[in-house]
C-alpha cells in the first residue's frame, strides 16, 4: 500500500528528526540498468555494472558488490539514456550475496532523470 507523503518543508524540525519515516518524494520499483563510477576504499577508480531497485526523484536503492560507507561520492549513468548525474551515498545496509543494497541521493533533485512520472503529491492509493 503506497501513501503520498507532504511537503517536509511543511513539518517543523523537531517533528522531522522524531519521524524518520517521511519520505520527499513518492518510491517506485524499478529496475533500470546504471552503471556506478566512484573511488573504492583504497581510494582506486572503480566501475560497476548494476540496476536499481527502487528509484524516486531524489535518489534510488541500488545493490552494489563494491563496498562503499555513507557519504562517499559517485556518479552514477543511466545506460537506457547515457545520462549522468553525482550522488552521495547515504545509506548501506548489510553484504548479501557479495553485495549491499545502498541508498543514493543525487547531488541535487532530478526527477527527470529516470525518464518516469513519478504520481502527483496528492495521488493516494485506496486502501482496500
Amino acid at each position: 500500500m503506497a501513501t503520498t507523503i507532504p511537503d517536509p518543508k511543511s513539518y517543523s524540525l523537531e517533528k522531522l528528526k522524531l519521524d524518520t519515516g517521511r519520505r520527499r518524494s513518492m518510491r517506485v520499483l524499478l529496475s533500470v540498468p546504471i552503471l556506478v563510477v566512484g573511488k573504492s576504499a583504497q581510494k582506486k577508480d572503480f566501475s560497476e555494472e548494476t540496476r536499481t531497485l527502487v528509484v524516486n526523484a531524489h535518489g534510488a536503492l541500488i545493490s552494489l558488490a563494491e563496498r562503499q560507507t555513507a557519504g562517499d561520492k559517485i556518479t552514477i549513468s543511466n545506460k537506457a539514456t547515457q545520462h549522468s548525474i553525482a550522488c552521495r551515498i547515504v545509506y548501506v545496509g548489510a553484504m548479501q550475496a557479495g553485495k549491499a543494497q545502498m541508498g543514493i541521493e543525487f547531488e541535487r533533485p532530478a526527477p527527470k532523470f529516470w525518464q518516469i512520472d513519478f504520481p502527483p503529491e496528492d495521488w493516494m492509493v485506496p486502501e482496500n
